[in-house]
């Protein structure tokens, strides 16, 4: 317990906190209403403990993830290194446990924690000489220490891989240009030992590195951060968020709409089982402030106190329809869009067609076709997600969808792009669940109950102690389940998967790093769709006088007849620049034993002009310039003969003649270099400005 003896031979196991009081402030404590005892136990040291070890480390769950890094990077397990190891092992485990549980690297919320967390043991190996990516090799060792327990790491395998490869392949560019921008700042100072915090939040910012790894490197040289402008630089940036975010339009973070959904309520909402019903008018807000009254003609937001329409959440966008007077019929009101507060108050969107009040009673009825559209496509989002996961594999997680009227999108948790086979295979499951034509069913029930069952939730989503599932697909069991899909969802479907008639892929594409998004179109939508496309194909197949099943093989004659043709043309081009023939105008010099050749020409593309002038300087020692117009626009090539480049260089040379184009600049290599202009007219001028530089740099 002295100074001088190790502090470091007793280890904390557990322990217990008494909670009692309440500290005030420095001179005043009071006793808590309910007082408590918290404990806490650190299962990583009871291991240690009971496999007679004397470090968190130096257990076999680390062990074998430490050995592996050692393996991967070649790298001493007790060398220098000993520590990096030890950080990369431990956040990977983190990184893979987060990656199955669906979070994803991002710039912000707990996407940017795991991206911390990566990218620190990525510096590590980075530290340690590795520079290829090192952290999804072992991915295999974590699965097989790990993996018999949380299954979950299995089945994501193959996702954790890409993410770790794509992830540190794309820092690995961040760190060396952050390294490089931090290292110089600390030699232009070398005696600050502080680093400025507008230069720290630069690298954050503008550079995607992050604060901490910039603490952890110049604590290494002794440095630290000035904190307080990198604090005062980030507060900067959130005000001028926060500024542009009110200018946006969205009115959901105004005060008014805050106090009328705490005087009004939650408003009920009955659109599950209608799309008409009567309510009345509890609150009424006009050009932000509230209102008693709506005048015709007038915009405005109406709340309720019951509601068939839905608003918009979990992807699916709100209704919209109109708003009767109960009694007379008469239409009030335009409702063009629905939306509602986290407490479930629901704000009504319209354009007043006549006087509406504070209090009277109303019908609201929600544009029935509109609804039954977004019913299809937002119950083909669920028969999509469970057949991507059955095609791709259970890695699969929704993150996130928009549905619409017209179309749907889904955007998913998967590292490489789908294949046609893929998609082909996916569309064919979604359309035999259709054909199977099986109920839908809703069931309230509480989420334990509902996630015990194997429902899906969406990760990240907020759910109260009562959840509504959705089943749907067939009665045969899938996973464990009742059904074929069942998910967490408040959204309004279908009644029998039957009714979305056809379901249609029409794009594949990627949002970011493991994630991809699925388009597609269902019902009247899909079979128009189709429709376009098969006008398309029969008018193509007309124009090229062939049938639409002999269309594709009629385009690979043209395609390659084509080709061919090009070929012909740049070859006679080529032998006319050569010859200088009429498609041509030369201009020559002899300076010594160099001879220089200029050509004008006409109608040739620039991407041409190398392969000319690279076989025009083959037959003599000195520099060739062409220069082509085409389309308005001139382009410049200067070649110099290999025995030449001493001499001259077609860097220079080409610069000199691009100024006399109206152009600037121009690059390539010494024997070779190209510009741009926008004065086709001074070839001759630009010709013969090289010619005379080189002349002058000759004589």
């Amino acid at each position: 317990g002295s100074p001088d003896e190790d502090g470091d031979r007793f280890i904390e196991i557990w322990n217990l906190v008494f909670m009692q009081y309440e500290q005030k402030s420095l001179d005043e404590r009071v006793s808590l209403p309910s007082p408590s005892i918290d404990t806490g136990m650190g299962i990583e040291r009871i291991a240690a403990i009971m496999q007679g070890k004397h470090d968190n480390y130096d257990i076999d769950l680390m062990q074998h993830l430490i050995a592996s890094s050692a393996h991967h990077a070649n790298v001493d397990i007790d060398g220098e290194h000993k520590v990096s190891h030890r950080v990369i092992a431990d956040h990977l485990r983190s990184s893979c446990f987060l990656i199955a549980d669906g979070v994803l690297p991002s710039n912000e919320g707990r996407g940017y924690v795991l991206r911390r967390i990566m990218r620190r043991a990525m510096r590590h190996a980075h530290q340690m000489g590795c520079r290829e990516p090192l952290m999804h090799k072992l991915v295999p060792a974590l699965i097989e220490t790990m993996g018999g327990h949380y299954t979950e790491l299995g089945r994501a395998e193959a996702l954790m891989t890409e993410i770790l490869k794509l992830e540190e392949t794309r820092f690995k560019d961040t760190l060396d240009r952050g390294l490089k921008i931090l290292m110089e700042e600390v030699d232009k100072n070398p005696t600050s030992q502080t680093l400025d915090g507008q230069v720290a939040f630069k690298l954050y910012d503008t550079y995607g590195f992050p604060i901490d790894l910039t603490q952890d490197v110049l604590r290494g040289q002794g440095w630290t951060v000035d904190q307080a402008g990198f604090d005062t630089a980030m507060e900067k940036q959130k005000a001028a968020a926060r500024k542009a975010w009110s200018g946006t339009g969205d009115k959901g973070m105004l005060p008014v709409y805050l106090q009328v959904a705490e005087k009004a309520g939650a408003t009920e909402f009955l659109g599950y089982t209608t799309t008409t019903a009567n309510g009345m008018v509890v609150a009424l807000i006009k050009d932000e402030a509230e209102a008693t009254t709506v005048n015709a003609g007038e915009s405005a937001i109406l709340v309720t106190n019951q509601t068939p329409f839905y608003a918009e959440s979990g992807g699916q966008i709100g209704d919209t329809g109109i708003i009767l007077d109960e009694l007379s019929g008469d239409k009030l009101a335009e409702v063009t869009d629905t939306w509602k507060t986290p407490s479930g108050v629901f704000f009504h969107v319209i354009s007043a067609h006549k006087n509406i009040e504070l209090n009277q009673s109303c019908k609201f009825v929600v544009d029935h076709e509109r609804r039954q559209y977004l019913k299809c496509n937002h119950s083909a989002t669920h028969l999509l997600q469970e057949a991507l996961r059955e095609v791709l594999g259970t890695h699969v997680m929704q993150k996130g969808s928009l549905v619409s009227p017209d179309r749907l999108r889904f955007d998913f948790s998967h590292t490489k792009q789908v294949n046609s086979n893929e998609l082909a295979s996916i569309e064919a499951i979604v359309n035999h669940r259709l054909m199977i034509n099986s109920d839908v069913t809703t069931r309230l029930m509480t989420q334990d109950d509902a996630i015990a069952e194997g429902a899906l939730a969406l990760f990240g989503e907020k759910y109260g102690d009562e959840v509504r599932v959705v089943s749907m697909g067939g009665s045969t069991k899938h996973e464990g389940r009742a059904a074929w899909s069942v998910e967490l969802c408040g959204g309004t479907h279908v009644s029998q998967t039957g009714e979305i008639g056809l379901f249609k892929i029409i794009s594949e594409t990627a949002v970011a790093g493991g994630v991809r998004r699925i388009e597609a179109v269902t019902n009247d939508g899909a079979m128009r769709w189709i429709n376009d496309r098969l006008t398309i194909l029969n008018a193509s197949s007309q124009l090229l006088k062939t049938t639409p099943e002999q269309l594709s093989s009629r385009l690979d004659i043209l395609l390659q007849e084509r080709r061919q043709a090009e070929q012909m043309i740049a070859d006679l081009r080529r032998k006319l620049a050569e010859g200088g023939g009429d498609a041509s105008s030369a201009l020559q010099r002899d300076i010594g034993d160099l001879k220089l050749t200029g050509r004008i020409l006409t109608d040739t593309p620039a991407k041409d002009l190398k392969s000319i002038a690279d076989t025009m300087i083959k037959q003599a020692k000195g520099a060739v310039m062409l220069v082509s117009s085409m389309d308005g626009k001139a382009s410049l090539v200067v070649a110099i003969s290999p025995d030449a480049t001493d001499q001259l260089n077609a860097v220079d040379l080409v610069r000199i003649g691009a100024e006399h184009l109206g152009g600037k600049g121009g690059g390539g290599r010494p024997e070779m270099a190209q510009a741009g202009g926008s004065d086709p007219d001074k070839a001759e001028d630009a010709i013969n400005a090289i010619m005379d530089a080189i002349e002058t740099t000759l004589i």
